[in-house]
């Protein structure tokens, strides 16, 4: 082999070599079934009041430095007042009444049950707590909260997401509906439909279409404020039952900031306790009189209650 052919040959080894070593470090990393980055993590929860991410400062495009940008301060938390209660009267309830939703109209008690296979819709005599109407939901349905607004009465169901409108009089279904969350309180502040899922978020429906027009998080200084559940619009404010404890939180709808809370422990009595009772649940409003009434699952009574200001 002449040696300028011998040089060729050593030319084109390392020709290629080269381009080898080139090409290595591009290679796709094997796949695999999901990335880290794919994966949403979920945050832990906390009870700080949530701080406002600062904003990523965008690369200058100019030797010159970038002026900082300005962060727009957090609101401030307005005080919260904590109240207390005394009894003004009782009434009797129906022990049988997994109270989910109650209304004071008209003299009356309108009272939403739930519990698959129980759940009712019913009027109910504020003296003597007679049932004066009643309609069963269907068997398969857990009842939630009711609300009246005009000569419609709206109530939710849990899990099932179907809701109905009735006639607040004769308890005719006018319409059926449909939502994509749970179910839990709902009320009104007359243009507005106002309800719960059980989350911290409170939803504004259109009282006509019964679509989302809005929302809003609840939270006190220590963050979110979540399970609320029956809901009362009460002078500007929603009252929610919190779930599983003696408390009801006074809401601001229009920001979602926690102005009070109502401490109710105490209300049943040992002779209250001789059966099987649930959770307090129940919060209606006699407008007229500035009545304020609480009660509660499978509860025997309906208490009219005067709040104050607990001082410390």
């Amino acid at each position: 082999m002449q040696p300028s052919t011998k040089k060729l040959l050593l030319a084109l080894v390392l020709g290629v070599v080269m381009v080898g070593l080139f090409f290595v470090p591009f290679a796709a990393a094997p796949a695999s079934d999901k990335s880290a980055a794919e994966v949403p993590t979920q945050p832990a929860a906390s009870t700080a009041t949530p701080v406002p991410p600062t904003p990523t400062q965008t690369p200058a495009t100019t030797p010159a430095a970038a002026p900082s940008p300005r962060l727009t301060p957090a609101p401030a938390l307005q005080p919260l007042t904590v109240y207390t209660y005394t009894v003004v009267n009782t009434f009797p309830h129906d022990r049988n009444g997994f109270t989910q939703g109650l209304i004071y109209l008209d003299g009356i008690f309108y009272e939403g049950t739930g519990l698959t296979g129980r759940s009712t819709l019913r009027k109910v005599d504020v003296e003597t707590g007679s049932v004066l109407q009643m309609i069963n939901l269907p068997a398969e349905l857990f009842g939630e909260g009711i609300t009246v607004l005009g000569n419609r009465l709206y109530q939710l169901t849990w899990k099932a997401g179907r809701g109905f409108v009735y006639n607040k009089d004769t308890f005719e279904i006018i319409q059926e509906f449909s939502y994509p969350t749970e179910g839990w309180g709902i009320t009104h502040d007359g243009r507005r439909l106002i309800m719960s899922d059980g989350s911290d978020t409170l939803y504004f429906w259109d009282p006509d279409t019964l679509q989302e027009i809005g929302r809003v998080h609840v939270f006190d200084q220590r963050g979110p404020v979540v399970r609320l559940n029956e809901l009362e619009y009460i002078n500007g404010e929603v009252f929610a039952n919190v779930w599983q404890t003696s408390t009801i939180a006074r809401i601001n709808p229009e920001t979602g900031q926690v102005t009070g809370w109502i401490l109710l422990d105490g209300l049943l009595t040992p002779a209250d306790l001789t059966e099987p009772v649930d959770v307090l649940n129940g919060i209606a409003y006699d407008a007229a009189t500035d009545r304020l009434f609480i009660t509660g699952k499978f509860w025997p009574k309906v208490f009219e209650i005067k709040l104050a200001p607990l001082t410390r």
